[in-house]
Order: structure tokens, then C-alpha cells, then sequence
């Protein structure tokens, strides 16, 4: 009786402790379900026992009965297999992760191995957790992918900005630097950041720069302003565009300041570069238009015809501006002086090589040098066409000229002398080549002009002080 009565109790304590797993079960499957992970067990062959919850009722049944070697896809198949097996050989739980194809497509999960064993503590098998990860990892690639490309436009940023004259900085409240793309003010980066204005800056333009950056703090606005910098090694200030704008938190609150430093040295170089320009072509055209109108009222004089003032006035006119073509060529600076008399020789004489001979050193003439000697050249040679060596074919012109040691430099002496014309005759009045050539240079260049009308030829000396050379400075040669 005693027994039949234990059986009963067993049997009942048996379907009591059932009831309660199956129901813990199925609460477990339930929440199984919303977490997307899922629970196997396999035996020691790798035999799948039981499936729970594979994401919905009835999922993994097939798999009941089957073995790693049937079920897993060839790729993925050893790797899994041969961790099992070591959880089964040294009883350790392992880990690892393992790709299905799925019918909604690719997933990978993390599987977590644990093994199982018997009220002997024998190990019967394994239990396997597995976790669906495929949105963790595929957040993870994208993550790094845009990591990648982040570091990419960051590194394209900051060497665009290293070969930039842009600079761009970050400051706290306190406007010590937080980030510099940069070097400022003669410092490198890494000597810059906590510091301070004050610590960095020495000049006047601290000031200018630490009041626009207080502002914009107080303000809550953004603030410009060009600013001119002088480094403590160098004597010229740089000149900078600021652009300064307050860096907030997500509520609002002025955390410190971002700005951008354009450096605009060049600009202002070329600003001033230009106005001094202007200045000179004011000064030039002044000029310019003085001799233009001396030269009209002096052809006036020696004219009797308004034909004649015409061709005489328009041949002077390209005479200057053949001189003037001369210094454009060289920036304004000065011209060569053998260019200069061949240039203004040419209309005269139809083979320089045979007619006309040039002879001296490299000697480059001041812009006030250049007009004026050029305009003597070409009343020279006029002369010489229409009375003198250049009106008949034997007749021969010789320019040479030399440097003289002079206090300072050297000068320049120029002979210009004419043979096998007709015979000469002194003028019995000057007329307007002779002004051109003997007051006009010499007041032009400070220096002293001879022309002498020899019986054999005109012969005309020139001498061009220092002042009046470009580059011939204690016997150097520009």
C-alpha cells in the first residue's frame, strides 16, 4: 500500500514539476520571441534535442534530430563545429559568430556555448545561445565606413587648409585655444594651444584682436575686422581678415568663440603697390603732357605749315612713345641704352649695321634718362637725314660711350659723331632738335650736353651722371 502511494505521489510531483517547466518554458519562449536570440541543445554528436523560439512557433523543428554537418552551410560549417567540440572536449564555455542565410536574407549571429551535463556530471552535450546581430554589425561596418570617410574629409581639410592662407582656431570663455589649423604668430600649433592672446601676441593688433573676441561673447554676435599683426622676428606687420562667431552648446549657452584668420599681406602689398602706381602715373602724366606740350609749341616756332607741324609733331610723338614702349617692357624700371639708339636710329637709316655703328658697355638708363636721350637720338638723327651723314650713302654715324669712375658709382659718357656728310655749317639760330638736344637733356639728367656743328660732321658729347643709371653702383652692373 505504502508503494502504491509513494507511485501516486511521484507521479503527481512528476506532472506538478512538468506543468512548471512547461509553463516557465513557454514563458521563456515567449520573451525569447521579442528579443530576437535563440536557445538549442544538441548532444555530444551534435544532434540537435531541442529548438526554443526561433522567432516564432514551429521555427527550427526541421532542425530536431539533425547534425551541425547537415544543417550548416559549408563556409561556416568547421569553424562552428570545431567550437563545439571544444566545448564538449574541455567542458569551458566558448564563444563565437556564425552567418545564416535566412529567408529575409544574410544574419550573423554571436553564439554563446555552454556544455550540458547529466546528474553524473558527465557532459551530455552543449546548449547554445544564439544572438541575431546583424544590425549591431552592420551599424558597426557603417560606422566605420563613415569614420573613414570622416577622417578622409578631415585630412583633405586640413592639408587644404595647410597650403591655404586661411586659418581656422577654436577658444574658450577664458579665449585660451582649444584648436588651431595653423601656425600663428611666428608659433608653431603645439605651442599655441592654452594659450591666450596675450601670451602669443606682442604688438599693438593684441588689442585690436582681444576686443573683437570680447564682443562677440558678450554679444552673442559675430564680429570682422582686419587686423595688422607684427611678429616679434620680422619688421612688417601681417595683415589678417577676422571672422569671429560665438560656439554654443545644444542650449544655447556661449561655450567660447570659432573664427577663421584669412592672412590678406598681399592684398594690402598690392593695394599700397597700386596707390603708389597711381601716385606715379598721376606724376608721369603730369609730366607727360608738359613735355608733349613744349614739343607742340616749340614745332609751332620752327614750322610754316600746318602740314609740316603735323608730320614733324607726329614723328616727335612716336619718338616718345617708342621710349615709353622700352620701359613698359621693364616694368617702368629703365632701359637699355644700345636698345634706345638702335630703336630710335631705324626710321633714319635703312642698314644700322652699315650706316650707323653702336659701340659701348651694358649701361641701363633711368625712366627720365630714357625719354629725354631718346628724343635727343631721334632730333639727332633727323638732322642727320635731312643735312648731315644719314642724306647721302657714305655718310657714316658712330655712338659709343664708356663709364667714367665717378664719386659713388659710375657715369656715363656718350660720343655721337658723324663723318662722310656734306660739309656743316653752324646754324644761325637754334632751332627746336638743337633745344631738345642741348637744354632739354641736360636740365632732364642734370648733366652736361656738347653739340658742336664741325665742318667734317655734327658731334654732340653727353654725360649721364649715377642718378640717371640703373645698376651701375661701385663698379656693379644691374
Amino acid at each position: 500500500m505504502n508503494t502504491v502511494v509513494e507511485w501516486l505521489f511521484g507521479a503527481a510531483l512528476r506532472r506538478l514539476v512538468d506543468y512548471r517547466v512547461t509553463a516557465r518554458m513557454r514563458d521563456f519562449a515567449a520573451a525569447m520571441r521579442g528579443a530576437n536570440m535563440h536557445v538549442f541543445f544538441q548532444d555530444r554528436e551534435l544532434r540537435y534535442k531541442a529548438v526554443i523560439s526561433l522567432q516564432r512557433d514551429g521555427v527550427g523543428i526541421e532542425l530536431i534530430g539533425r547534425t551541425d554537418e547537415q544543417v550548416l552551410p559549408s563556409l561556416e560549417r568547421n569553424a562552428v563545429i570545431a567550437a563545439k567540440k571544444k566545448v564538449i572536449s574541455t567542458g569551458e564555455a566558448g564563444d563565437c559568430e556564425v552567418s545564416f542565410v535566412m529567408p529575409q536574407g544574410a544574419t550573423v549571429f554571436a553564439m554563446h556555448i555552454e556544455p550540458t551535463r547529466g546528474p553524473d556530471g558527465n557532459i551530455e552535450g552543449i546548449s547554445c545561445l544564439a544572438v541575431d546581430i546583424t544590425r549591431m554589425r552592420s551599424l558597426e561596418s557603417e560606422r566605420r565606413r563613415s569614420g573613414d570617410d570622416l577622417e578622409t574629409t578631415v585630412q583633405r581639410y586640413e592639408t587644404a587648409l595647410r597650403e591655404s592662407n586661411v586659418t581656422v582656431f577654436t577658444q574658450d570663455r577664458d579665449l585660451r585655444y582649444t584648436s588651431i589649423s595653423n601656425s600663428l604668430a611666428g608659433r608653431a600649433v603645439e605651442d599655441i594651444i592654452g594659450k591666450t592672446d596675450e601670451d602669443i601676441l606682442t604688438d599693438a593688433g593684441r588689442d585690436v584682436v582681444i576686443a573683437l573676441k570680447l564682443k562677440s561673447l558678450a554679444t552673442g554676435n559675430p564680429q570682422n575686422g582686419e587686423v595688422a599683426i607684427r611678429y616679434d622676428d620680422d619688421a612688417r606687420p601681417r595683415w589678417f581678415d577676422l571672422r569671429i562667431e560665438p560656439l554654443r552648446d545644444v542650449t544655447g549657452y556661449v561655450l567660447g568663440l570659432a573664427g577663421t584668420a584669412v592672412d590678406v599681406t598681399g592684398r594690402k602689398t598690392d593695394e599700397a603697390h597700386l596707390r603708389l602706381l597711381m601716385r606715379e602715373l598721376t606724376h608721369r602724366s603730369k609730366n607727360l603732357l608738359a613735355v608733349i606740350q613744349a614739343m607742340a609749341r616749340q614745332t609751332t616756332r620752327h614750322t610754316n605749315s600746318i602740314e609740316g607741324f603735323v608730320a614733324q609733331l607726329d614723328a616727335r610723338l612716336q619718338a616718345l612713345a617708342a621710349s615709353h614702349d622700352l620701359l613698359i617692357k621693364e616694368g617702368w624700371h629703365g632701359a637699355s641704352l644700345s636698345e634706345l639708339a638702335e630703336l630710335q636710329l631705324q626710321p633714319f637709316a635703312n642698314y644700322v649695321d652699315r650706316q650707323v655703328a653702336l659701340q659701348g658697355p651694358a649701361v641701363t638708363l633711368g625712366p627720365e634718362a630714357t625719354q629725354a636721350l631718346g628724343l635727343a637720338f631721334h632730333e639727332l638723327a633727323n638732322n642727320a637725314k635731312r643735312f648731315g651723314a644719314l642724306s647721302v650713302p657714305e655718310g657714316r654715324i658712330s655712338v659709343t660711350w664708356s663709364r667714367l669712375a665717378h664719386p659713388g658709382g659710375y657715369s656715363v659718357e656718350l660720343k655721337w659723331v658723324e663723318t662722310g656728310g656734306p660739309a656743316v655749317a653752324a646754324p644761325v639760330a637754334r632751332r627746336f632738335g638743337s633745344v631738345v638736344i642741348e637744354r632739354n637733356l641736360e636740365r632732364a639728367i642734370a648733366g652736361k650736353v656738347n653739340l658742336a656743328f664741325l665742318a667734317g660732321g655734327v658731334q654732340c658729347d653727353i654725360l649721364i651722371p649715377p642718378e640717371h643709371l640703373v645698376g651701375l653702383v661701385d663698379g656693379r652692373t644691374g
